[in-house]
């Protein structure tokens, strides 16, 4: 972890940092890189596999939205379907750090404040606002509602983080100099430093990705930089697996039905199994030029270390008990059936993550109104 002044400081965060990728993601050579890398992972998922599981999870619709499908599948299908429509949701999990209980939100986007991102501006403009408000556009309760449905508020929230900081305006969420308040005012951002430091000058191959003033005078007293890999707690990995951005990061979670994934590095099941999917001209692609995953390819500057990424994703989580060609990645932003492009729905859809029983914590509200109702 990274300590700079006005940030907050690693001592007491409960993180503990895995080096076992260490030295693999230092090897010289995307082909010897690849290859240390799924042996890395090899040997956590023994160890992590069978380790302690999270509390619960529960998974928070945020936005549907339409996305070329050349960067869905990597213009491999042969349909002429220009988009497919995926559904961003938020993971809530509840996990133990060295015995207490603690909530972390991956993938708390502001969908609202995301339609500054400068690709899905002009599309907007390009369809109107009708179209892409009331057609493309599904709309859920907020996350502040959903959380209410499951007894937390917003200041339960331990910990947020992204996958990677695409179409992100933090703003709201952790609140700024000029008065907006953060949404979840205890909520520590796990955010990676190269990443963060990318958005203050973009290259142009990101512009059309990120909200330029996305962290614009922020409060990062409770921003805590990284770098690296880290546990949070039983049952919970945050690990880097750069190339979609540069500080793109993966959720693992052990669950009673396995190890599972949550990024953005695919947009379904299909990329991480595409040798066994029924999405037309996927299968052949790979077939041809001998790929075991297909990536979400709207940044393509750094495909071979996110292909090295997505092996690493496939070798840590658990096959699908029914649909073992396929492993457990739940991509955030999951490809939908819909009429705007048939023929192109996942061969396997998870759709939501849904483990445990929430626990709603012991708030001294309600400590002190029990207490004087039995005076």
């Amino acid at each position: 972890m990274i300590q700079r002044s006005g940030y907050l400081s690693e001592s007491g965060t409960g993180l503990e940092r895995i080096e076992c990728f260490d030295r693999a993601w230092e090897v010289s050579g995307h082909g010897p890189k690849l290859k240390a890398i799924r042996k890395a992972a090899f040997a956590l998922r023994e160890q992590f596999a069978s380790g302690p599981q999270v509390v619960a999870v529960r998974t928070l619709p945020v936005a549907t939205l339409a996305y070329p499908t050349k960067y869905a599948f990597w213009s491999a299908p042969l349909l002429p379907f220009p988009y497919v429509i995926m559904k961003h949701q938020c993971l809530l999990v509840q996990f133990l750090q060295r015995g207490q209980l603690k909530n972390l939100l991956f993938n708390p986007t502001d969908d609202i404040a995301s339609r500054e991102t400068p690709f899905f501006k002009r599309m907007i403009e390009q369809v109107g606002e009708y179209v892409a408000f009331n057609v493309l556009q599904q709309k859920f309760e907020t996350l502040e509602s959903q959380l209410a449905e499951v007894g937390l508020k917003p200041a339960d929230i331990d910990y947020v983080a992204f996958d990677h900081f695409h179409t992100q305006d933090l703003r709201n969420l952790l609140g700024t100099s000029d008065g907006r308040v953060s949404r979840f005012p205890n909520a520590v951002l796990l955010a990676p430093a190269r990443e963060w430091d990318d958005w203050d000058d973009l290259h142009p191959m990101q512009k059309a990705w990120f909200v330029a003033d996305g962290k614009r005078d922020v409060n990062t007293a409770r921003v805590l930089l990284t770098d690296g890999d880290f546990a949070l707690g039983d049952g919970v990995l945050l690990l880097r697996t750069p190339g979609h951005t540069s500080g793109n990061q993966t959720l693992f979670i052990n669950t009673p039905s396995g190890v599972w994934g949550c990024s953005e590095n695919g947009t379904c099941a299909d990329n991480w199994s595409p040798l066994d999917s029924k999405i037309p001209g996927l299968a052949r692609l790979c077939r041809q030029q001998d790929l075991d995953v297909v990536i979400n390819a709207n940044t393509p500057e750094l495909g071979a270390t996110q292909y090295t990424s997505m092996v690493l994703e496939r070798t840590l989580v658990d096959r699908v008990e029914y649909a073992p060609a396929f492993v457990q990645m739940f991509a955030s932003s999951e490809v939908q059936s819909s009429a705007l492009a048939p023929g192109l729905k996942p061969t396997v859809a998870f759709k939501k993550l849904h483990f445990g029983q929430v626990t709603r914590p012991r708030r001294a509200t309600a400590v002190r109104d029990t207490a004087v109702g039995a005076l």
